[in-house]
């Protein structure tokens, strides 16, 4: 295997130099030695990787695939080797944790707990926030992972780790919508004011996931917080669309929740420990795991 390693480094050097000459200068050995190593992977791969014609050649379309997919596995491999070297370090490791503030701390409080008494030499540093706000520390790298609803199409850039999902509920006022029902449509809703807790940097982007993903055509009203929603809602003001989770911060005594559906689909939240999959490693992957554990 460390020989198929270092002729994928030989072969790599060779089609980005476009030259045997060159790439041996590069890697520091005689042109026939590395001649030679490209003729072994191709009789170990059982296929032509190169098109030799005089002193050039052409890369092969099975030279091009293994060209472009040889640099991820050993991309891989640089990035396993650091991660347990790192590991190993004596000094203070840190790791930086987001979690979506709406959904409330229980798991991920107890996951902190867990892991600081499992890792006791990494210092763990938490943030919260909405989806937008865990977003940008995750892609900025300011967060090596968070805990966060799903708001985008998944992506093989990250790594995506289910954990929950949830039914979306809207909360309304006790004297709205008379008689026991067991749901609401979106519809019904739109002419009332919707309440969104939110600031006025994100409100453009929670208003179109309400538009585009939950179907909501209300008008929309801004709060910053629980409790002023929670009175809104109670003076029949407007409505808050909540889900069997974070519906847990309500007064069940002043406001009913009823399920949301939109034309009769059920609408389900979904979240999701994330992380850079070039960010992987030990601590950032076993809190993660951890996590998922603490919300089977």
């Amino acid at each position: 295997m460390q020989s198929m390693f270092q002729q994928m480094k030989y072969f790599i050097a060779v089609v980005e130099n476009h030259s045997f000459t060159k790439a041996a200068e590069d890697c520091n050995i005689s042109q026939s030695a590395i001649s030679q190593q490209i003729k072994e992977l191709e009789n170990s791969l059982g296929v032509t990787l190169l098109n030799r014609t005089g002193r050039s050649f052409k890369v092969t379309e099975a030279g091009q695939y293994f060209y472009t997919h040889c640099q991820d596995v050993l991309e891989s491999v640089n990035q396993l080797v650091q991660n347990t070297i790192k590991i190993t370090k004596d000094d203070e490791v840190e790791l930086k944790v987001g979690y979506l503030r709406s959904f409330g701390t229980t798991e991920f409080l107890q996951t902190v707990s867990q892991f600081s008494q499992e890792y006791p030499k990494v210092k763990i540093k938490i943030s919260s926030g909405n989806h937008e706000q865990l977003y940008e520390l995750l892609r900025t790298e300011q967060a090596d992972l968070i805990f966060s609803d799903q708001r985008r199409a998944l992506s093989n850039e990250y790594a995506n780790e289910f954990l929950t999902d949830s039914q979306f509920m809207v909360a309304v006022s006790k004297t709205s919508f008379a008689g026991d029902i067991d749901q609401i449509n979106a519809a019904q809703l739109v002419d009332v004011p919707c309440i969104l807790i939110t600031d006025s940097d994100h409100q453009a982007t929670e208003e179109t996931y309400y538009r585009e993903i939950l179907g909501i055509k209300s008008e929309f009203r801004l709060v910053e917080n629980y409790d002023e929603a929670q009175m809104l809602v109670a003076s029949n003001q407007g409505y808050l669309i909540v889900n069997s989770r974070t519906k847990g911060q309500l007064d069940a005594q002043i406001v009913k929740t009823v399920k949301l559906v939109n034309d009769s689909r059920e609408l389900i939240q979904k979240y999701y420990a994330y992380w850079k999959t070039d960010n992987s490693g030990f601590y950032i992957e076993s809190f993660a795991d951890l996590l998922k554990q603490n919300f089977v």
